[in-house]
């Protein structure tokens, strides 16, 4: 398809100018700290806490004179404390799953839903999917945004839903087989798994009918990218959000250019500050991503930080701007000895190693005084045993020299790790409080 055309099946302001695009921001951005101000108390508080008030937004930059928004906030509102509609306005609640605490609960208004499946269609037609499709949607349905996003998102692009959700792998399997989706929506991880068992029981996964795979819900690598699409013979793309913010559909790659996720500016307003100064950094300078919401009614959200580690570039495929993969998570970070690491490092290595397997977990101990950190990587089915110790070797010679640390290896069974139904669990911390 060409540009021409792709912009004929688009909406007009993915190819707005950047005056059209800012002159909306500012509009929708007045809007929404006057809406958060007047309707939730917590708002009202913080602003007026930090002396400043709506009406003080004279420009974008300006927003950086209002405070930042927590996770910690929304929990301490819990549960709709932070909700600037009647109860009876909400039309649907979502929450995290509240493992390291009281969940973070999040509404919606029928508006709110609509805005939702308008952006996951657009973001879905970004990656690939087009109108008439069979969609497989492996995303766990429930409280978590990811498996209604994505079904909504689809039925709203015209195609067609196979709403599967997550687990029970070998259905999984029977299904893609049987109905032959043309795109499945799963975490990177997930599609891992499906692949995995897929090669157990004989079948080629690049015999499958996929050609399109919209990952998402979790950081992942270029070189988990080239793994997937190699493995199944389909075009990989990364779909970015969070339950707070909307759930999937904030942030899209485009298929035909691949190089970091489009944000519908027109929607969210991001920036990236230094995660320990708060203080705004410039695009193109990596931080945390922090974003306000423009449209959202139930739940505004006003500069809330996501804890995802990125960099704002200028757009390419599309003219909003661009965000680069998410490279960690700020909460997500290993210390070990004074040098800062990440997961998606240690899976970029990994994946350097062609005996090694993409299915890792990162053990931190504390035995004595110091940490100590142990890579758990499974070897690929087709490596003999006395193959393993060399590939673990040069796991660890790689993480000393491109990340100048020092770590344990150890290589074993495939598929000796527990998988995950969703998202991955990579790291372990099992050092004392």
């Amino acid at each position: 398809m060409t540009v021409l055309q792709e912009q004929a099946t688009t909406s007009a302001i993915e190819f707005a100018s950047r005056d059209e695009i800012s002159a909306l921001q500012l509009e929708r951005l007045r809007w929404s700290l006057q809406h958060a101000y007047d309707n939730v108390p917590h708002y009202r508080a913080s602003f007026d806490a930090a002396g400043v008030h709506p009406s003080e937004l004279k420009d974008l930059k300006d927003l950086a004179k209002y405070p930042l928004t927590t996770k910690a906030d929304l929990r301490q509102n819990y549960p709709f404390g932070m909700f600037a509609v009647p109860q009876h306005e909400v039309a649907r609640i979502h929450a995290s799953s509240g493992t390291t605490g009281r969940p973070t609960v999040v509404g919606y208004t029928a508006k709110d839903l609509d805005n939702w499946a308008d952006l996951v269609a657009r973001s879905m037609r970004a990656g690939g999917v087009r109108p008439g499709d069979k969609v497989h949607v492996a995303y766990g349905y429930g409280l978590f945004t990811g498996g209604l996003g994505a079904h909504y998102g689809a039925e709203r692009l015209g195609a067609t839903v196979i709403p599967m959700s997550g687990g029970m792998t070998d259905r999984q399997i029977q299904l893609i087989e049987d109905f032959r989706p043309d795109a499945i929506m799963v975490t990177p991880s997930y599609m891992l798994t499906i692949i995995d068992a897929m090669i157990k029981k004989g079948i080629d996964p690049a015999s499958t009918s996929l050609r399109n795979g919209v990952f998402g819900a979790e950081p992942w690598t270029e070189q988990m990218r080239t793994e997937i699409e190699q493995q199944v013979g389909i075009d990989a793309v990364d779909i970015y959000g969070l339950s707070e913010i909307m759930g999937p559909g904030v942030a899209m790659e485009c298929v035909e250019s691949k190089d970091g996720l489009h944000i519908w500016e027109d929607h969210f307003y991001p920036e990236i500050i230094d995660p320990i100064t708060g203080e705004v950094l410039p695009d193109g300078e990596e931080g945390e991503l922090v974003f306000t919401s423009l449209t959202k009614e139930a739940l505004p959200v006003i500069r809330y930080r996501t804890r995802d580690l990125t960099r704002l570039l200028p757009g390419t495929a599309r003219s909003m701007r661009r965000m680069q993969k998410v490279t960690g998570r700020t909460d997500d970070m290993i210390i070990l000895r004074g040098v800062n690491l990440f997961p998606t490092q240690i899976e970029e290595l990994i994946l350097n190693v062609p005996a090694l397997a993409p299915q890792f977990q990162c053990v931190l101990d504390r035995p004595g005084r110091m940490d100590t950190l142990t890579v758990r990587v499974e070897a690929r089915p087709d490596v003999p045993t006395g193959l393993r110790a060399p590939a673990g070797d040069a796991l660890q010679k790689l993480i000393k020299n491109r990340i100048g640390v020092t770590v344990a290896v150890e290589v074993i069974d495939p598929s000796g790790l527990e998988r995950s139904l969703g998202k991955a669990r990579r790291l372990i911390d099992n050092r004392p409080d």
